[in-house]
């Protein structure tokens, strides 16, 4: 079961997609995390440059996501975010999330799972919960809404 409200939103900012091709594992691209910001009912705070997005984009076009990147707590303190998941949909509405087109949430599937690791004592809750990302594709950025699994 997942909370009824989403416990964490994050909205990061991205830099343009690295295309690294078709490899052996499938069309791999990486996408650099430059900043954004987390809010919630419990923490506030930025996401820092330095995270990616490591993408795979499967033979059945579905977008395999892996992504780690950290956010600062308003106050200072630091967490790690390790995220991974699937986006895919109908061919004409990927094609327009990949021209950087707004395309409704309800359109395609995005979803990953979630962890975090922290040292802070204001967010040490986060060591202990696992939850679930409903995500949207922007142009630049990435809209995450993310419900605690309970």
């Amino acid at each position: 079961m997942l909370s009824k409200e989403p416990a964490i939103r994050i909205e990061a900012d991205l830099e343009a997609p690295q295309l690294f091709g078709k490899t052996p594992y499938g069309e791999r691209r990486v996408i650099n995390i430059i900043g954004g910001t987390v809010s919630g009912p419990k923490l506030t705070g930025k996401i820092l440059p330095g995270g990616a997005d490591w993408q795979i984009i499967r033979t059945d076009g579905v977008a395999d996501i892996f992504a780690r990147y950290t956010f600062q707590i308003d106050g200072g303190g630091f967490v790690l975010v390790t995220s991974a998941g699937l986006r895919h949909g109908p061919p004409d509405v990927i094609a327009k999330l990949a021209k950087g087109e707004p395309v409704a949430r309800d359109q395609y599937y995005f979803r990953t799972s979630v962890r975090f690791e922290t040292a802070d004592p204001q967010a040490d809750w986060l060591n202990r919960v696992l939850m679930i990302a409903v995500g949207a594709r922007e142009k630049m950025k990435v809209k995450l809404d993310l419900f605690e699994v309970l």
